[in-house]
């Protein structure tokens, strides 16, 4: 079993970790692939996650899984991404994603016609890559299935690894790494937060989301050869 996770800049963090603690689990191969070989930083900026494979190196694998975050926006017009996301699609038993991942797939073409969900601030744009958005935490359609925001990442590895194990296997998966959620507070969707609070997540990300473009300028500057 060769599970691939790819990662990029700004990706976070949780929907890259949570995935692979659970797939870890399931037994076989999970990978970190990036652009290229090393670490890759992640969107709070303060944490690198290492990939241990270039994507050129990657022609296929049994399951995918894509996680989001604010780097995903200048990916979904990005030839290079796009395609290898297609050549990978062709040859997996699933395909899936974490957060705006979704976006990445339906940038490629994988979500025509599909429901699929993302995080809350990004659900319309699914609509632009002909898929039918909706807020589920985790949407299964064939080999594809789309979770919700972040945290959702696990729940949508426990979907799929009673899919590829068996109903016991997942939830001694989940019973293995205590996946038990109490939160503290009932704020964990739009729907239930106090309208202040949605307000400041959407201000917070888009000054996430500024950033990140300012820290790609330079790179993107360098590979055009503009000064």
């Amino acid at each position: 079993m060769d599970i691939v996770i790819p990662i990029y800049d700004d990706f976070t963090a949780l929907d890259a970790i949570g995935p692979y603690e659970v797939l870890s689990r399931v037994g076989g191969r999970v990978r970190f692939v990036a652009p290229s070989a090393g670490p890759v930083r992640t969107d709070n900026g303060m944490l690198s996650v290492n990939a241990e494979a270039a994507l050129s190196d990657v022609a296929s694998a049994d399951v995918l899984v894509v996680p989001g975050g604010v780097g995903t926006r200048p990916l979904t017009e990005d030839p290079m991404w796009l395609d290898w996301l297609r050549a990978i699609d062709a040859t997996t038993t699933w395909t899936t994603s974490v957060c705006t991942g979704s976006l990445l797939l339906g940038a490629a073409g994988l979500l025509e016609g599909l429901r699929a969900t993302s995080h809350w601030l990004e659900l319309e744009t699914l609509r632009q890559y002909g898929a039918e958005p909706t807020g589920e935490r985790v949407v299964e359609q064939g080999k594809v299935i789309t979770a919700a925001g972040v945290s959702a990442g696990i729940d949508m590895a426990l979907t799929l690894a009673a899919r590829m194990i068996g109903e016991d296997g997942a939830k001694a998966i989940q019973l293995g790494i205590e996946y038990d959620p109490q939160p503290p507070f009932d704020a964990g969707s739009v729907e239930k937060a106090d309208p202040k609070l949605v307000e400041l997540i959407r201000a917070a990300v888009g000054a996430r989301e500024a950033a990140s473009r300012e820290r790609s300028a330079p790179a993107a500057a360098a590979g055009t050869g503009a000064a």
